[in-house]
């Protein structure tokens, strides 16, 4: 499974009105992985930020003057995302300023080259209902280190969202191989090993650690909505 995390910085809040876009930040997961594949460019906007969108990206029309336009860099970005599921905070918020800049570069819209659209602010609002749900407000909850974000930046934005996507959702693929997966390329399986001549020791934890594993599978049913199924398994 290929997601690309994506964040936007743009002049304003409303591409319907000429807000653009001046920063883009993409950082690829495969597999619930970083791959350490990124995309990230700042833009020449051609008009100026706005004063309130400027408190919250910090950069200039100065340092964007020089920059390229979103045209030049549109195919990089369609070939980049192509095929992936997209995953952004306020997705409707990225999805309508790409998709307006890709109409003027005379591009196709997003929803034409991604396999889906997932929005981690709606999945948040699910397993925190009633909180407060914003990037910073879910790295606070669950812990990761946002210390550097003073300003908004697209590319470090799109990194702590990956992290708080994978400590939201805390899924993890089966550990249990598909014997077909196992031996692809033609290799014949073994005789299977018979186990029960082992003697394996069973090492019991120490109270410390029992209380922490309880503390840790109470913090997984609270991030999960009560979908914690260790205990079932285990009884």
């Amino acid at each position: 499974m290929r997601q690309i995390f994506i964040d936007t910085e743009t002049t304003g809040l409303s591409p319907e009105h000429g807000d653009r876009v001046v920063e883009i930040g993409c950082v690829e997961f495969v597999n619930r992985r970083l791959t350490g594949r990124t995309l990230h460019h700042y833009l020449n906007p051609q008009r100026a930020n706005s004063a309130d969108a400027l408190k919250v990206h910090g950069i200039s029309d100065e340092f964007l003057a020089d920059k390229p336009l979103f045209a030049a860099v549109a195919d990089e970005l369609l070939e980049f995302i192509g095929g992936a599921e997209i995953v952004a905070h306020n997705a409707a918020f990225d999805v309508a300023f790409i998709d307006a800049e890709l109409a003027r570069a005379e591009r196709t819209r997003l929803s034409a080259v991604v396999g889906k659209v997932t929005d981690t602010l709606a999945l948040a609002r699910e397993l925190y209902p009633g909180k407060s749900n914003s990037l910073d407000a879910l790295c606070r909850r669950l812990e990761v280190d946002n210390t550097n974000r003073t300003l908004h930046g697209a590319l470090l934005d799109a990194n702590l969202l990956a992290e708080v996507y994978i400590r939201m959702t805390r899924g993890q693929d089966s550990l249990v191989m598909e014997t077909a997966a196992a031996h692809a390329g033609g290799h014949e399986a073994g005789p299977a090993a018979d186990l029960s001549v082992l003697d394996l020791a069973v090492i019991e934890p120490t109270a410390e650690e029992r209380a922490a594993h309880e503390a840790w599978l109470a913090d997984l049913d609270k991030a999960s909505g009560g979908r914690t199924v260790w205990r079932t398994c285990m009884a």
